[in-house]
């Protein structure tokens, strides 16, 4: 059975203009803060906050013309320090060592760690190869602890005080029919989060996470933008932002909000957590999605089994 949303609902606020900071300006001036997947999506909105406070940066990805083409333009942002790219695979510990020391050759060695970068795609369980399954744990969540462990021990060598935000995913609660290589990984990403701040917060590193809801923006891979699309219309949207044009009562009326969230939005939330303001905030996991996750309807749906909602045939090996 469906519903139309009732009319007048105004949903929550859509945010504050690009370009509004959450923080007081120059908040990270002077400071290093390293962004993974840096280069594109939610990663460079993310380090787009942190330039628009002051902070140094340093950009990390795979692919060096995506690399480039961010670095030029984090760099234009109003209050933005200095800004440099790495091409980096995280599952390489030994490049990831060479990241950290050129960052701290041209910048100065890192303050703050976003660990944004992960590997995704639906797919029934029965149908991941073993390959499939490496590909997502190992950049998901060896990755993040390889670039983790490598700024936790710096810090700890020079008895300095860091902060580390680990970008979730709310599956790592509930489970993710669909994505069960990405929401084991980001099960042990969260943990990541819960272990290291006890072991760690003695020595002055924080460690937090945070989960993004639906935040569109041009970068989305296509597997999931089609999913996105199975379900659009082309109504109206009396929420739509110049950065998420999306139909209300396509994306936004699956949210409890009435809206998507502005990629910004995520960038304010990562900015918190690592700020001073928040020093006595960690092992924690922020989750920044409207309600979404915590949604339920009053009678459950119907239940789709994840090969028909993915369009796959009967499972044959």
């Amino acid at each position: 059975m469906t519903h139309d949303i009732p009319p007048g609902l105004p949903g929550l606020p859509a945010p504050p203009p690009p370009g509004a900071a959450a923080l007081p300006a120059g908040t990270y001036a002077g400071q290093v803060v390293l962004v993974t997947g840096g280069g594109s999506g939610l990663g460079k909105a993310i380090a787009a906050e942190f330039a628009r406070l002051g902070a140094d940066l340093v950009i990390a990805g795979r692919r060096a013309e995506r690399l480039e083409a961010a670095q030029e333009e984090l760099a234009a942002v109003p209050g933005a320090g200095r800004v440099t790219a790495a091409v980096c695979d995280i599952r390489d510990p030994e490049r990831i060592a060479e990241v950290f020391d050129a960052a701290e050759a041209a910048l100065g060695p890192p303050d703050v760690l976003v660990n944004n970068a992960a590997a995704n795609f639906p797919c029934p369980a029965e149908d991941l190869s073993p390959h499939a399954w490496r590909a997502v744990v190992d950049i998901t969540l060896t990755g993040t602890w390889f670039m983790t462990r490598e700024f936790g021990r710096r810090h700890l060598a020079a008895s300095a005080p860091g902060s580390i935000v680990n970008i979730g995913a709310s599956y790592a609660w509930t489970g993710g029919p669909g994505f069960a290589h990405s929401a084991a990984a980001k099960a042990g990403v969260k943990n990541l989060v819960e272990t290291l701040a006890v072991e760690w917060g003695p020595y002055g590193i924080q460690i937090n996470g945070l989960v993004p809801g639906l935040f569109p923006h041009a970068d989305m891979t296509e597997d999931i933008r089609a999913g996105l699309d199975r379900a659009a219309s082309d109504g109206p949207d009396a929420h739509a932002t110049p950065d998420a044009p999306v139909a209300r009562d396509a994306k936004g009326a699956r949210q409890p909000a009435l809206r998507v969230g502005a990629p910004r939005e995520l960038g304010w939330a990562a900015t918190f957590l690592a700020s001073p303001y928040a020093r006595f905030i960690t092992g924690h996991t922020l989750v920044v999605d409207g309600a979404n996750w915590q949604r339920r309807s009053l009678v459950n749906p119907e239940v789709v089994p994840v090969r028909a909602q993915l369009g796959r045939g009967p499972f044959s090996p």
